[in-house]
C-alpha cells in the first residue's frame, strides 16, 4: 500500500474524529439498537433499521480513518527545508498576473483540503502546477474553470 501524505494538523483532525466515533458515536448506536430491539418485532421497526444503517456508517468510517492513518506519512511543514521550492506542506503566496490579486494556499493532503481555508489538495491542478517551483517563477494553472497565470511571491514552511 502506498503512503498518503498528511500534515500534522490533518493527522490530529483524523485522530480526533476517530476518537469521537469510537467513544461517543459507536456506544450511542449500540444503545439505539438495543432500545429498538426491546420494542419487539424487528421486521417493521424503523428505529431498528435506522440504527443499523447508522452503525454501518460509523463502522465504515472508523475503518476508513484507521486505514488512512496506518498508510499516512505525517509531514511537519515547519520541519521541511526545501530551499524555497514549493513542496507538500508549503504555504505559497501567489499573485494573479492578470487581475493583480493575491491569494495564499497551503498544499495539503486530500482529507484536509478546504479551499475556503486556503488548503489545497496535493493532487489539485494548482498544487500540481506549483510543486517544484520557486519564488519569482510564473506558473500557468489549467483548471476546469479555465487557465490562469500566477507569479510565486513567497514560499513558507509553517
Amino acid at each position: 500500500m502506498s503512503t498518503i501524505p498528511i500534515t500534522i494538523k490533518g493527522a490530529a483532525k483524523l485522530k480526533t474524529e476517530l476518537h469521537q466515533l469510537k467513544t461517543v458515536e459507536r456506544p450511542a448506536v449500540i444503545s439505539a439498537i438495543s432500545e429498538a430491539r426491546a420494542q419487539g418485532d424487528l421486521s417493521e421497526n424503523a428505529e431498528y433499521d435506522a440504527a443499523k444503517d447508522r452503525q454501518g456508517f460509523v463502522e465504515g468510517r472508523i475503518g476508513e480513518i484507521e486505514g488512512k492513518l496506518s498508510a499516512a506519512q505525517i509531514i511537519d511543514p515547519a520541519g521541511v527545508n526545501a530551499e524555497g521550492r514549493v513542496v507538500f506542506g508549503a504555504t505559497v503566496e501567489l499573485e494573479d498576473e492578470d487581475k493583480g490579486t493575491s491569494v495564499t494556499y497551503q498544499i495539503v493532503g486530500e482529507d484536509e483540503a478546504d479551499i475556503k481555508l486556503g488548503l489545497v489538495n496535493i493532487s489539485s491542478p494548482i498544487a500540481r502546477a506549483l510543486i517544484g517551483k520557486e519564488v519569482g517563477d510564473s506558473v500557468e494553472v489549467l483548471a476546469p474553470g479555465g487557465s490562469a497565470r500566477y507569479e510565486i511571491v513567497s514560499v513558507r514552511y509553517v
